[in-house]
């Protein structure tokens, strides 16, 4: 069985988790977001992000393609088409906040 978007309740946990978020790193579509009827899930973290008062940093050829595709690319903070380079180098960087991040028992599977 492959995944190829998320559904109605995965979306709406995303969502909060963005809306409660002071910044965002996304990388990687929620499904297969070329495919109109799979693209849900790609659409409503988007759309989340956009909306979000939060820094938002999308990594990756086809996250940043579909903040452009989606119109939402002007409310993102950055975007970036390095998705792999970019999380390495988030992974690598030290920063005073990054002991935080990488230890936060955020109540969710999402990190």
């Amino acid at each position: 069985m492959e995944g190829l978007d998320i559904g109605e309740a995965s979306q709406a946990l995303f969502a909060q988790a963005v809306r409660n978020a002071k910044t965002v790193v996304w990388n990687g579509p929620m499904g297969v977001f070329e495919n109109p009827t799979l693209a849900k899930g790609t659409i409503a973290v988007a759309q989340a992000m956009a909306d979000s008062a939060a820094t938002t940093i999308v990594g990756g050829g086809d996250s940043a393609a579909a903040c452009e595709q989606l119109g939402f690319a002007d409310r993102i903070t950055h975007i970036s088409t390095g998705g792999g380079a970019s999380l390495e180098f988030w992974k690598a960087a030290s920063y005073p906040a990054s002991p935080a991040w990488q230890t936060a028992d955020t109540g969710s599977n999402l990190r």
